[in-house]
């Protein structure tokens, strides 16, 4: 249940990868607020445990990185529903390594989820989003704001995925639809349970969040519904990172200055 009601009634969403983590929480968050609602991935038991016990929850199973299958999605859920009002595109992959490391195989598969599934979501959508006056929001990353170590290809397709935010924001404002991003930091998911489930391995990911804590789903999801409610009516060409402050800093380490009495003169 996301921490603010909405009025959804009526509407009807999209969501990809919409099985786990923030998707799933995603998804939900649209059920609870009255949207019908279309959970996306390529795994359809997990899109179905997502929906379970609503009676407004489909699941479709979907590779987005498959034009012609994002094109399918697409084309039955407006055909079924009438209409599209909200797209979220959630599915992405992650995989590190220096780039001389990164094997081609790697580098574009990358592009082919993240980059290629978004653009062919939004190229397929935006007739009806038009005919409607929706939205589009969209996970990318605080990877896609700034550097990382050992992330040069990952962060090279969230860097992408933000720009065409914004320029797709600036191209179709004119026709009412709107698109805005949110950029998460480190959020407890599947993907990095290694990591949050560690208390040693965690510990320097949490000295750098400003709130002292791991972000979760249902953070991003609270962000989410909100770019797509009326409330955020006058946004759009928005990337709003969800970091507990993470992207507030210089990115140099923690330091404690209470004592120190140096001084410039």
């Amino acid at each position: 249940m996301t921490a603010n009601k909405y009025n959804f009634e009526g509407k009807v969403v999209i969501v990809t990868g919409g099985g786990t983590g923030i998707g799933r929480a995603i998804t939900q968050g649209f059920l609870d607020n009255g949207a019908t609602v279309v959970a996306v991935g390529q795994r359809l038991a997990p899109l179905e445990e997502t929906i379970e016990g609503y009676g407004k929850g489909y699941a479709h199973q979907t590779d987005v990185s498959k034009h012609e299958q994002v094109a399918e999605l697409v084309k039955w859920t407006a055909d079924t529903f009438g209409h599209i009002d909200v797209v979220v595109s959630n599915a992405g992959i992650f995989e590190g390594g220096e780039i001389e490391h990164v094997s081609d195989d790697v580098w574009h598969k990358l592009f082919s989820v993240n980059v290629d599934g978004l653009f062919y979501l939004t190229k397929e959508a935006l007739p009806y989003l038009k005919e409607s006056k929706g939205n589009i929001v969209v996970d990318t990353s605080v990877s896609g704001l700034f550097g990382d170590w050992g992330q040069t290809a990952y962060n090279s397709t969230k860097h992408a995925m933000n720009g065409f935010v914004r320029c797709v924001a600036l191209d179709y404002g004119q026709y009412g639809v709107r698109v805005n991003a949110f950029a998460p930091a480190f959020i407890e998911t599947d993907i990095n349970k290694e990591v949050w489930t560690d208390p040693e391995r965690l510990k320097p990911y949490i000295e750098r969040v400003a709130l002292g804590r791991t972000g979760k789903p249902e953070d991003c999801a609270d962000l989410a519904l909100f770019l797509a409610s009326d409330g955020a009516k006058y946004l759009t060409g928005l990337v709003v990172p969800v970091d507990g402050g993470t992207t507030a800093a210089t990115g140099q380490g923690r330091n404690n200055y209470e004592n120190d009495t140096r001084s410039v003169l």
